[in-house]
């Protein structure tokens, strides 16, 4: 893997820190319908191999649905964080780390649920919410 070894974030006031160690070196965008009211357009999430967070009593956690909650900054608002609780695999909004701003697009989901205004280029494979769901379904996820 290229790239940094470690990349560090934050929110806009600063209060929440986040340190990524091993991260991807791409993004994935999420352009579901909760997610578009969440962030205001997409979501785009950056992964890392561990991670530490600095300041997480300043962040607001909030259970979006049955299998996923969100979590933003209580002091600027900032979207922080997008926990899928059947696993507890967390991503973090790239726009929190600088360094992402130079990291490809591994792929989009949720594109039947995306705005018009919304679309984003590129040659990346793109997934329907039906094909999200029916692939985590047989990795042994269940959403019911």
């Amino acid at each position: 893997m290229s790239g940094a070894a470690r990349i560090e974030g934050h929110c806009l006031c600063g209060a929440v820190t986040i340190a990524l160690d091993n991260p991807a070196q791409h993004i994935e965008i999420c352009q579901c319908d909760m997610c578009r009211r969440w962030a205001g357009s997409f979501y785009s999430a950056q992964t890392g191999e561990s991670v530490r967070i600095s300041g997480e009593g300043s962040a607001t956690i909030y259970r979006s649905s049955e299998w996923a909650e969100r979590a933003f900054c209580a002091h600027c608002g900032s979207n922080l964080w997008f926990r899928f609780l059947p696993t507890g695999g967390r991503s973090f909004s790239a726009g929190l780390f600088d360094a992402a701003a130079k990291h490809a697009i591994e792929k989009e989901i949720f594109v039947d649920e995306r705005a018009d205004w919304c679309r984003i280029e590129g040659d990346h494979p793109r997934q329907t919410g039906a094909e999200v769901i029916a692939e985590a379904e047989a990795a042994g996820f269940k959403f019911n």
